[in-house]
């Protein structure tokens, strides 16, 4: 792979294109895998950016998250007895 360099100044600065330009629609569960992982796992963390890797993985944490929280509430709601009724 041959990089290609803009001159900016003194410094010759990286050309660099990414190849995956799909939109990743990220929520709350996405973002806090991502806080996590920048605070707590910073070498896997750079390892996702650099690889492309981590917007997908973000978006796969955020879809497991919210259905395994629909299947939590509604375990919780026939544990209870809610109806739409009582709502």
């Amino acid at each position: 792979m041959e990089l290609t360099y803009t001159k900016c100044g003194d410094y010759l600065i990286p050309d660099l294109v990414l190849l995956d330009t799909k939109e990743y629609h990220i929520g709350k569960y996405g973002r806090l895998r991502r806080a996590y992982l920048k605070e707590h796992r910073p070498i896997l963390y750079t390892d996702l950016i650099v690889t492309e890797k981590l917007f997908p993985h973000l978006e796969e944490i955020d879809t497991a998250c919210r259905e395994r929280l629909e299947i939590i509430e509604k375990a919780m709601m026939q544990q209870e007895g809610v109806t739409e009724a009582l709502k």
